[in-house]
């Protein structure tokens, strides 16, 4: 499932990283993907839309058993 996870947050972090920012995956539990938003993302104030609204979307777009995404 790591695999799967890293290959959908690969679509995603061009993204950010033209923004000035990225993200890192830090664990899988139950469902629930860990990320740490870095860069520009871990300080900005629309990283909970991002976090959301594009990483969460996406993730359970390619795997529909992830419940959520949080940030740590």
């Amino acid at each position: 499932m790591r695999e799967k996870v890293e290959a959908s947050i690969g679509k995603i972090r061009p993204f950010l990283q033209r923004d000035g920012g990225d993200i890192e995956l830090i664990d899988i539990v139950d469902g629930v993907v860990k990320v740490k938003l870095k860069g520009a993302c871990g300080s900005c104030p629309m990283s909970m839309m991002t976090l959301k609204m594009g990483v969460e979307k996406q993730l359970k777009e390619d795997m529909p058993e992830i419940k959520e995404v949080v940030a740590v």
